[in-house]
């Protein structure tokens, strides 16, 4: 056993001997792709998505210096034709590129990693004369040839050093040649029978293309057919909670959400797994350099991105087009890139279909709460804080401070939040009433009986408190607002959840500029 190469099973048999949800059927994409021309995979996805664990993985089923079987007989792999084609019959390199980033700063990065690397690959072919002269890809060339074998490759964290050092150092060209050397090379299809690199960013673009344009990508934003392995679906996080006797409605509140390719609903993996262990679901998802260096670009407020940030931590959605961004944190530039940046991070979700951007679940949303909280948007901060009590004001019918605490959110954000038509209300209302999301579900543009409630918030299941229906009006009357939700017959689709419901009309006159209500049960 080597320290890169053949370094056996026991990273995915401790994972085996916790609770493990079965996503072994990515092995199945992968073997499809062996020595193919498909055979170079760029898997990228959100820091805590479950990156380390699927090498781990990977190594263990490859690895020709272990036996595995007993790991993968009861997984869904084990079902599949190419199964016994591949199991165990690879040696296999394994790289951690955050292991090297952490012991070396300078700019000689890449030469400690081929000087390692190629070290630890003779140690296992002593039989095999390699000129000490020769780069680690000639070694690799050599060992092929006189073994008649070919290698897979593991790269993990493969961009821990696009995020180390910046682009344009001599750190990081160095590592873009390396790695066209290693898997661009006339003999690298010989040399590989496959490569799978993962990590959280997708390959730095140069001008129009990647820089190994070789590789098929699959990230946040195009995951192909690997949608479904980047993170836990409905059904798996079902039958984990009850296994593990977690009420199943707290872990979707706060973890699921994430559209990833046609997996519509997709929950954090490392988030799940901490909150059934502790039972307790927290953001277990603290802030890292990455994030940091993007709140900075927030709050440069790109293109309006401020308008869309706070809109979207009301409920609602952005427009983003993720084909711009250079796949490089350190090059931002515009509104895309910032959001698109985001996606790959996993504090946004992405709708391909409509190609939109929204915040996901109550962890990320108090992430991203946060991240305003730090900026100087005091504004919004304070509406978020004084959301509580328009809750209450509101569940406790007293219309007046209703109207005061919407006023205070509109009139502390007039360069942010400017009334336009009854759209732009119902986002002002989203921030008003942002601590709901606390115990309640918020729906925008609820179907419900004959028509679409502007704003309705429906009690989670295991809490005790009255649905409220919102219905707003633009230069128009409260009463016609209340006069609205029944006429077309609102309450019906809610009352499947509760008879309890509270009935809101609110009305902004743009004229007097003042919001009028009128609340009934």
């Amino acid at each position: 056993m080597g320290t890169y190469i053949n370094i056996g099973n026991n990273g995915f048999e401790s994972a085996r001997n916790g609770e493990y949800v079965d996503k072994s059927g990515l092995i199945a994409v992968i073997n499809n792709t062996i020595n193919s021309k498909r055979r170079f995979s760029c898997v990228t996805r959100s820091r805590r998505f479950g990156k380390s664990m699927a090498a781990e993985m990977l190594c263990a089923y490859y690895d020709h210096s272990c036996d595995s079987r007993k790991l993968f007989a009861d997984l869904e792999i084990s079902k599949d034709s190419t199964f016994e084609t591949h199991l165990n019959k690879y040696p296999v390199i394994y790289l951690d590129m955050t292991a090297f980033v952490t012991r070396f700063k300078d700019e000689n990065i890449v030469v400690h990693i081929q000087e390692e690397l190629k070290r630890d690959i003779l140690k296992a072919y002593p039989n095999v004369s390699v000129d000490d002269t020769l780069d680690l890809m000639q070694a690799l060339i050599s060992i092929s040839e006189n073994e008649q074998q070919q290698f897979i490759m593991i790269i993990d964290e493969w961009d821990a050093i696009c995020r180390e050092f910046k682009s344009g150092t001599s750190a990081m060209d160095d590592y873009v040649n390396w790695l066209r050397r290693m898997f661009k090379e006339v003999n690298a299809n010989r040399v590989f029978a496959a490569v799978y690199m993962t990590g959280i960013l997708p390959i730095k673009k140069y001008k129009t293309e990647s820089a190994l344009n070789n590789f098929w990508e699959y990230s946040m934003v195009e995951p192909r057919n690997m949608d479904r392995y980047f993170g836990f679906t409905k059904q798996e996080v079902k039958d984990l909670s009850q296994r593990m006797g977690m009420e199943f409605g707290e872990l979707e509140k706060w973890y699921d959400g994430y559209q990833i390719g046609d997996e519509l609903s997709m929950f954090n993996p490392n988030s799940v797994i901490q909150a059934v262990y502790s039972h307790r679901c927290r953001s277990y998802w603290a802030s890292t350099g990455a994030f940091d260096a993007v709140a900075h670009y927030i709050q440069m407020n790109y293109d309006g991105l401020k308008d869309d940030i706070i809109n979207m931590l009301g409920g609602g959605r952005c427009k983003v087009n993720p084909t711009k961004f250079q796949n490089d944190i350190s090059t931002i530039s515009s509104k895309d890139d910032v959001l698109t940046v985001l996606i790959h991070l996993g504090y946004l979700s992405y709708n391909w279909r409509k190609d939109e951007c929204y915040i996901p679940n109550m962890e990320v949303e108090g992430e991203m709460a946060n991240a305003v909280e730090s900026t100087n948007w005091k504004p919004v901060v304070e509406a978020l804080y004084k959301s509580e009590k328009l809750l209450q004001d509101t569940l406790n019918g007293n219309t007046e401070a209703v109207c005061h605490g919407i006023e205070a959110v509109h009139d502390t954000n007039t360069s942010i939040l400017s009334y336009n038509d009854e759209n732009s209300l119902a986002c002002v209302l989203s921030i008003a009433y942002y601590s709901a999301r606390n115990n309640y579900v918020i729906h925008r543009e609820y179907p419900s009986g004959k028509g679409f409630a502007d704003l309705v918030l429906i009690p989670r299941s295991h809490i005790n408190s009255p649905a409220i229906i919102i219905e707003l009006k633009y230069n128009k009357t409260a009463q016609g607002a209340i006069d609205q939700i029944k006429r077309k017959e609102y309450p019906e689709q809610v009352k499947e959840y509760t008879n309890n419901i509270v009935l809101v009309g609110i009305n902004y006159d743009k004229d007097t500029k003042q919001h009028t209500c009128i609340i009934e049960r």
